[in-house]
């Protein structure tokens, strides 16, 4: 995807399941400590598993983990699709360190990034610094669903609908609130708005984000989520029969 994809197509994965196996993270992580960093960008395109339909996320998430805040900047300074995502992930590290407002504006403006990887990128980078102070994640995707932009809106709830994050009953509750009201500002766009790149992905992520919402707390989720039924927006009867045909919503339903 890059934009965004039709209601009937979908993109190639960048999700962790789908890529090298257990421990191969480790691996990179050790092939990149003992290669001198001028060497890397060689060494990533090489291993990033495009132009294929699977990105390499697990080299991604070992760079993050190697790199420092330089490597992160000359990388999404580059016009390298997959240099920028490794970059991007690498933010989310320095913001799990304690990085400040800069980096989470640095953040915030990838993820309106044209190319769907990067975008997806901005969505781990908020995960790793959810792994640290989840807090911190939690009053940051709010900020960020309350955004304009699509585009900023989708970045929130991809990265908060992660089931490792929503382990409490606190953290589930937040991340169906702020699908409940994502989900609201999309049904009260106009119908111009509707047609644009960035609302198409917001939908997108809706059509999936709200199942692992209401999946890590379904007494919670379950009545928010049957309260969509009653709205005769098309994009929410949408989302709405996108999430029953997953498994793990479908169980509860």
């Amino acid at each position: 995807m890059s934009g965004c994809l039709s209601a009937g197509e979908r993109r190639p994965s960048l999700r962790p399941k789908y890529g090298a196996p257990v421990g191969r993270r480790d691996e990179y992580r050790a092939v990149l400590r003992s290669r001198g960093v001028a060497h890397w960008p060689a060494y990533l395109r090489e291993h990033s598993g495009l132009p294929g339909p699977r990105g390499n996320i697990e080299l991604a998430q070992a760079l993050a983990d190697v790199g420092d805040r330089v490597c992160f900047d000359r990388f999404i300074a580059t016009d390298d699709e997959y240099l920028v995502l490794c970059g991007v992930v690498g933010l989310g590290r320095l913001l799990a360190e304690g990085a400040g407002a800069e980096v989470e504006q640095r953040l915030r403006g990838h993820a309106t990034d044209a190319r769907w990887r990067v975008r997806e990128a901005v969505a781990m980078a908020l995960q790793r610094l959810g792994d640290a102070d989840l807090p911190r994640l939690l009053d940051m995707v709010t900020d960020w669903s309350a955004d304009r932009n699509a585009l900023v809106q989708r970045a929130a709830v991809a990265g908060i609908c992660e089931p490792r994050l929503l382990k409490t009953a606190d953290a589930a509750a937040s991340a169906i609130d702020l699908c409940v009201r994502v989900t609201h500002a999309l049904a009260a766009r106009n119908t111009d708005e509707r047609r644009d790149t960035g609302v198409r992905a917001l939908r997108q992520a809706l059509g999936y984000c709200w199942s692992v919402a209401v999946a890590a707390d379904p007494a919670y989720g379950l009545p928010r989520f049957r309260a969509l039924a009653d709205c005769t927006d098309r994009d929410v009867a949408w989302i709405v029969r996108e999430n029953g045909k997953k498994a793990r919503l479908a169980n509860l339903l």
